[in-house]
């Protein structure tokens, strides 16, 4: 166990608490997971699984994406806790996280539109997000009503994200607490996500009282969006399903599937986070180059012979680039190299935690070489182009604010 003194509140210590994947069956279609026990996975799940339940306090935990900063999708104190730890903008959107269908019926009494049901069947659960219509609000004894998902949720839309991660931690997690979970990534808002325990803790240390460390993730980037209450459904944000299996598994209700905007303006209310701010940054500035081949030549060493005084640089290569052909002088100013991969699922579950390693280094500039976007590649530049300062596409600057 890890802990520390919070720096906004005396009393509020970090733990990272361990929990072993397993001592966790969870199967596809069971309502509750069968939790080894006694063992330190069931004690510190079930701790976790009560501050959810009872409102008290947000809690990270590994999802087969990122991690996640977790509280009762029910409450709005609860929910508004996630925005503080993460000094996250009030209008971008939060998804929903379901242990099972059964639960999303139960709980929220929410029904899936056909549409998703070929989707569903094949990729949950797993790393896919559909946007459904909010439930209907709940009728009190006095003839009042409250809204079944916290407004805090799903600022000023009438649709509201989830999806049900495949992870045994969060899914056990959320079965036991028997609460939808809002869940953003856990990471400081802008910062790269966390594919770590430790990615959190250098983050939120101070600021949530525990973080559940399964391990490190093993698709790397968020979920894919996908929206059906549309015509033609629409992809909204890519990640770790590609547009090309939403077309195979959906069927021909999804054979005509459009990639949505991916960016919105600042006044603009979104249906799905990612769309709006700055997102993905490490300190350091990135340049992505697109289109350039190996890297041995053209406006690429243009750029890099261009760099005046004491820069310290990184460079993440993936499929192309060949360092060896460099100048000598460009190559003393490379403090730290890493190799994203060579696959698309490679360099996903790469990306953010070399972002974050090379940041810690102390370097100053990040060169970080594009992919296509067939696949996992439109995940990839997506959260590539987020987290650029400079992009350059086969010869046109596109300079970031």
């Amino acid at each position: 166990m890890v802990s520390v003194s919070s720096t906004l509140s005396p009393a509020l210590t970090t733990q990272i608490l361990p929990v072993a994947l397993s001592d966790i069956d969870f199967p596809r279609d069971a309502d509750m997971p069968n939790v080894q026990q006694p063992s330190v996975t069931y004690t510190n799940i079930h701790k976790a699984a009560h501050m959810i339940r009872n409102h008290i306090a947000p809690v990270a935990f590994p999802t087969e994406t990122v991690y996640g900063l977790g509280a009762s999708a029910l409450s709005t104190r609860a929910v508004r806790q996630i925005f503080t730890a993460k000094n996250r903008p009030l209008d971008n959107p939060l998804i929903v996280h379901i242990s099972s269908v059964a639960q999303l019926r139960r709980v929220l009494d929410t029904k899936i539109p056909e549409i998703y049901e070929p989707l569903i069947q094949k990729l949950w659960p797993g790393p896919l997000t559909i946007i459904l219509p909010l439930p209907a609000p709940i009728r009190n004894e006095d003839g009042s009503e409250t809204p079944a998902i916290s407004p805090a949720c799903t600022p000023g839309q009438n649709t509201f994200g989830v999806r049900m991660p495949s992870h045994p931690v969060a899914r056990a997690l959320i079965a036991i607490s028997d609460t939808p979970v809002a869940a953003p990534s856990a990471n400081a808002s802008t910062r790269p996500s966390p594919t770590t325990a430790m990615h959190v803790y250098t983050d939120m240390a101070g600021r949530i009282p525990l973080i559940l460390d399964g391990g490190p993730c093993n698709v790397g980037l968020e979920s894919t969006v996908v929206d059906g209450t549309v015509s033609p459904p629409a992809i909204l944000r890519p990640g770790g399903v590609s547009i090309e299996e939403i077309r195979k598994y959906g069927g021909p209700l999804w054979k005509d599937v459009i990639t949505g905007q991916s960016d919105a303006g600042q006044d603009e209310k979104v249906r799905t986070p990612g769309m709006k701010y700055r997102h993905y940054s490490p300190k350091a500035k990135v340049v992505v180059f697109l289109g350039q081949g190996d890297g041995s030549g053209g406006e690429i060493l243009r750029y890099l012979r261009g760099l005046t005084g004491d820069v310290k640089l990184a460079v993440l290569p993936s499929r192309l680039f060949n360092l060896d052909s460099w100048d000598e002088e460009i190559k003393k100013k490379i403090c730290v190299v890493k190799e994203l991969g060579k696959s698309g699922a490679e360099i996903s579950r790469n990306l953010f935690a070399y972002l974050r390693e090379v940041d810690e280094a102390g370097v100053d500039l990040i060169i970080a070489e594009g992919v296509g976007e067939e696949d996992e590649g439109a995940a990839i530049m997506n959260r590539l182009r987020k987290a650029a300062t400079e992009i350059l596409d086969n010869g046109q600057y596109i300079v970031k604010k």
